[in-house]
């Protein structure tokens, strides 16, 4: 079979300067190639000497790139034979979405969460804003980690009312997900705001996701609200190479455009 290829025919670069490690560029090359098809299931991949080759790369790095693609179900390795694209059970997209509290219950059985930093402090301003407060917050940070494998899934960091410092203690987080500490309190969460964007890792989150610094990261920010006013800020990180992000939405609010907008930040031109 061919050479793996980009939509403009040409075999897709990986560098050394590009700031992801290079096998982990072409994981990704030959991870876009499977999910869109070009390599569809039974297909044979390249040889290890035709990526070594096409690519200008070490065998090594062949190695580590494909060793990860089989390990994530991709690909299946046959000694002696080849590389072979594995046939993949798509996910249930038809299954009913599950609500805020289940999605938090969900992670909370699935992973194991490392606290970085706990403490009052004055929040960044965009925090503040959005939280109406000009006083300082209790902020937690915690790293989340999948329990069997111990890989970094989510970077964690919400602002609270600082009189919850009493309750959002280190013990109490170790013993209770900050959700249900919350709740213990009274507090009655009624509306969640979403906002999904992207960024690159700097050095302090790619350490902690355990990615390269200037990798690609998913952030998805929620405002919660208590009693009709904003009561914490929460804000993820999460690398896609680990994670996506899935939204479900009922008839009603495909018919009322509730759940979901897409808000456009234009540069204006002055005038």
């Amino acid at each position: 079979m061919g050479a793996v290829q980009q939509n403009s025919g040409k075999p897709a670069p990986v560098s050394a300067t590009a700031g992801v490690p290079l096998h982990r560029q072409l994981f990704l090359v030959l991870h876009d190639e499977i999910e869109r098809g070009v390599l569809a299931p039974g297909d044979a991949l390249p040889t290890e000497q035709a990526l070594c080759e096409q690519f200008g790369i070490s065998r090594i790095t062949v190695r580590r790139a494909l060793a990860d693609l089989a390990e994530q179900g991709y690909i299946q390795r046959k000694h002696g034979v080849g590389s072979f694209v594995r046939e993949r059970v798509p996910a249930d997209r038809s299954a009913p979405g599950r609500s805020y509290l289940d999605g938090l219950r969900q992670t909370q059985f699935e992973t194991e969460a490392e606290i970085v930093e706990l403490g009052v402090r004055r929040p960044p301003h965009a925090v503040a804003q959005a939280l109406q407060t000009t006083g300082e917050l209790l902020h937690v940070l915690r790293l989340r980690r999948q329990r069997r494998t111990g890989e970094p899934l989510i970077l964690s960091d919400v602002w609270l009312p600082a009189e919850l410092a009493g309750t959002l203690t280190e013990s109490a987080l170790r013993k209770a997900p900050l959700y249900e500490l919350v709740r213990r309190t009274g507090v009655v969460v009624d509306r969640v705001q979403h906002e999904i964007t992207a960024e690159i890792a700097g050095p302090r989150n790619a350490q902690l996701l355990e990615t390269a610094i200037g990798a690609a990261l998913l952030r998805i920010n929620r405002l919660i609200f208590a009693a009709g006013v904003p009561h914490r800020y929460q804000s993820v990180l999460l690398s896609p190479t680990r994670s996506r992000v899935l939204l479900t939405q009922s008839a009603d609010e495909l018919e009322t455009a509730d759940g979901l907008a897409i808000a456009h930040d234009v540069r204006r031109e002055p005038t």
